[in-house]
Parts: C-alpha cells; sequence; structure tokens
C-alpha cells in the first residue's frame, strides 16, 4: 500500500467521510502534509475589450510608480503587483485581433484555419497547441510532490454557453478548447461531488461539519483555526445555495446556471462566489493552477452598477475623443482590478496550510486581457498585471519593454515553476528566452 492510501485509510478508520478527505491530508499537525516542497500556484484573471492606457499605465518605471486611477484598488498591494507594458501578441494568421487575442494569448501559437468568422478578417478555428495553465499543470501532475485531485480549475463568470474562438482561452491541446464552470453552484458540486437534491446536499454538508469536529481535539491550535474557517465557508455555502434556488436539484447540474448566466446584474455576485471557491480550493490543495474569465472576448456585460448601461465592448469601440465613453471604459477596468484586489486580500488573509505565510505567499496572480486597447484591436501592449509571491519574481515594480513577444512571459511562468521549456507556442517568438523578471 502506497503512502497516500495508507493515510485515506488511517483517516477512514476514524470515520470521516471522503469529501473531508483532502482537507485533512493537508494539515500538517497530523503529519499528512507534504513538506517536502513548496506549493506555488498560477491563477490567469482575463477581462475583456482593453483599457484606456491614459488611465492604466503607470508613468514610471521601477520601484518608483503611481497607480493610475484603473489600477487604484491594487494600492494595498503595490509592493506585491508587477505591471508589464509593452508585451505585445505577435501571433498572426487567421482569425481577427479579438479572436487571436484571446485564443493565443495563453497558448503563444497561431488558431488553426476554420468557418468561425470574425470581424472584417478570414475565419478560424480554435488554437493549435496546450495553453500555458494547462502545460504547467501537466508537469505538476506527473509528479507526486505536485498532484492535487483536480490539478486545475477553470472559473467563469457569465461566460456564455456557446462555444467559439472568442470564448474560449483554455486549451488542452490543439484543437482542444476547455470550457470555464460559470455557475458557482456547480463549480461547488465539483468540489465536493454531485448533489442529487437538498437534503443529499445538507446531509453532505452537516457530515463535513461533524467530521471537523471530530478531529479538532487532535490538531494545532493554527490548524484548529483552518478548520474554524472552513466549516464556516461550508456553511456559508450551504446558505448560498439554499437562498439562491428554491426548487429542488434534480439534475447533475443545477436549474439555476442557466437563470445566472442571463442575469448581467448578478455579475458582482457571482465573481464573488467565484473568487470564495477558488480560495477554498487552494486551502484544500484541490488545484495549483486556476483561471478566472469574466465573459469573453468581445464581452457585452452592462455594467449597470457602475451606473453604466452601455455595452462594454459597445464602449470599446468609441474613439478617444468621447471622454464619456473612456470614463466609463475606465470605470469598467477600475470595477475588475477590484476583483483582483478581492481575490488577493482573501488570499493573503488565509494562512498557507503545512507552511509558513499566506496563500498569497505562494500563488501568482496574472490579470490580463485579450487587447491592448479596444478602439484599435491593437495587440501590442497586452495588459499583464501580476500580484503575489508564487514564482518569487521581484515584485513591486513597473516596468516597461519594447514589443516584447508575450511568449517569453509564458516561458517565464513556466521557468518559474521549474518546467524548464525552451520554447512555448511559436518558437518564433521564443528568441529571447524567459522573460527576466
Amino acid at each position: 500500500m502506497n503512502n497516500l492510501n495508507s493515510r485515506r485509510a488511517f483517516l477512514r478508520n476514524l470515520g470521516l467521510s471522503a469529501a473531508t478527505l483532502p482537507f485533512v491530508l493537508n494539515l500538517p499537525s497530523l503529519g499528512f502534509a507534504n513538506q517536502s516542497r513548496r506549493k506555488q500556484r498560477l491563477v490567469v484573471m482575463f477581462s475583456p475589450n482593453g483599457v484606456v492606457p491614459p488611465t492604466f499605465w503607470p508613468d514610471e518605471e521601477g520601484a518608483e510608480f503611481t497607480l493610475k486611477e484603473s489600477l487604484q484598488p491594487l494600492a494595498p498591494y503595490q509592493d506585491r503587483t508587477l505591471v508589464l507594458k509593452g508585451l505585445c501578441d505577435r501571433v498572426r494568421g487567421d482569425g481577427d485581433s479579438h479572436m487571436r487575442g484571446i485564443g493565443c494569448l495563453l497558448t503563444g501559437t497561431e488558431l488553426y484555419p476554420g468557418n468561425i468568422q470574425g470581424g472584417s478578417h478570414t475565419p478560424a478555428g480554435w488554437a493549435s497547441g496546450i495553453s500555458i495553465d494547462q502545460e504547467i499543470k501537466n508537469f505538476l501532475q506527473q509528479q507526486e510532490a505536485t498532484r492535487t485531485r483536480f490539478g486545475s480549475l477553470e472559473f467563469g463568470v457569465l461566460v456564455p454557453d456557446r462555444a467559439d474562438t472568442w470564448t474560449r482561452m483554455s486549451y488542452a491541446g490543439p484543437n482542444q478548447p476547455i470550457a470555464p464552470i460559470d455557475d458557482p453552484y456547480q463549480m461547488f458540486e465539483k468540489l465536493y461531488g454531485r448533489m442529487k437534491d437538498r437534503a443529499t446536499l445538507a446531509s453532505v454538508l452537516d457530515d463535513l461539519q461533524a467530521d471537523l469536529k471530530k478531529i479538532s481535539d487532535s490538531v494545532s491550535t493554527q490548524d484548529r483555526r483552518l478548520l474554524d474557517e472552513h466549516a464556516a465557508f461550508v456553511r456559508e455555502m450551504e446558505q448560498e445555495l439554499q437562498a439562491g434556488e428554491s426548487a429542488t436539484i434534480e439534475h447533475p447540474v443545477p436549474e439555476l446556471e442557466e437563470g445566472i448566466k442571463e442575469e448581467n446584474d448578478n455579475m458582482p455576485a457571482i465573481s464573488k462566489m467565484q473568487i470564495e471557491l477558488m480560495v477554498n480550493s487552494f486551502l484544500n490543495d484541490f488545484a495549483r493552477t486556476a483561471t478566472l474569465q469574466y465573459t469573453n472576448s468581445v464581452g457585452q456585460a452592462k455594467m449597470h452598477w457602475l451606473g453604466i448601461d452601455e455595452g462594454h465592448h459597445s464602449l470599446s469601440h468609441e474613439p478617444d475623443s468621447n471622454a464619456e465613453a473612456q470614463e466609463k471604459l475606465t470605470k469598467i477596468n477600475h470595477w475588475f482590478a477590484q476583483q483582483l484586489a478581492y481575490l488577493t486580500k482573501r488570499l493573503a488573509e488565509t494562512p498557507e496550510p503545512g507552511g509558513p505565510g499566506s496563500l498569497l505567499d505562494n500563488t501568482l496572480i496574472v490579470w490580463t486581457n485579450e487587447l491592448g486597447k479596444g478602439n484599435s484591436h491593437t495587440l501590442d501592449n497586452v495588459p499583464f498585471v501580476l500580484v503575489g509571491g508564487g514564482l518569487d519574481f521581484t515584485m513591486g515594480r513597473s516596468l516597461q519593454f519594447r514589443r516584447k513577444p508575450h511568449n517569453e512571459l509564458l516561458l517565464a511562468l513556466a521557468h518559474g515553476f521549474g518546467h524548464e521549456l525552451e520554447s512555448f507556442g511559436n518558437p518564433d517568438f521564443c528568441g529571447g528566452g524567459p522573460l527576466s523578471l
């Protein structure tokens, strides 16, 4: 019997449920947590339609820089932030800029020819390579010390049902797009097991609560605090699920999923729930890589909660001379930065199970976009804002490059995990090697 199986058998003898095991196996004071290698995590967060350069990019370069209005929510974490200007998606070929922008963003390689027509450019299909999040996931899953239950988790917020090049950024391989889960209830079921009905859900949650009480006397004070936080989270999710839908769940995918997608004004609530689920998944060590995709390339969210009635993509086409539109676009990117700041805050205030520091100390978040600027559809100066300590880059800086291929950043992410690839995506754009950060 291998070590993992013997640990699971020991815990089953305590009468713990299967849903509790992944979390308990991660508690250091029970002697089960893997202490031989530091946990490292990567989160890629996507928002669409470019940015407003004058209100986004810092004027200064180096450690002394001022965050502009779009990035102001990151001010409490400026010393943990790295703003990268001058990275460009140099990949060309079939498809319009929105399609290549999202399809090549994490793959660094061309789209296949296809029949999906976009803009005034040639039609295209799916990306012709694996995305960096999945490349890193596969690398980590090959090693017992870094293998997790899911490997990666793909979260979405108001991502359309349709499957096309504009809606997918993660790829398991060439022609293999991965659909994000943008129903938090469905994601909850993925993490904790599918529930046939509310009674079953309540039973599983009750079992979890009982199990956590069983072992609370056997762990350290620090681990007891983690158990308390985990128990509170489980109870919160139960309350959210009960409040969110009066009907019972009779299918593997809850009926609520479609309703959430169609309710534009639920976007802030869905964002918060997905972030909480992601943080909890890291606490349980369910995955080491994750993506958080807001809408899609050409996303048309109407952010009424910001006093904005126009669709996001429509606004992004307005000329620079339209001051009102530029102000609204700045507000939109400010809101996305707030979501990033909330994720950062939750990671920062959550202790790292089995190790020193917080989850943020071992997690790198990469916030990016498919375009540099919406009305020009440029793939130059694609926004890359990095937050956290997961890959030991020198943070707290604003850097400006001269049309560096973004493939070099993708390479740097792989190297940060010890995956020393010589190239990633199209090798023509990897001549400079991994970006030095």
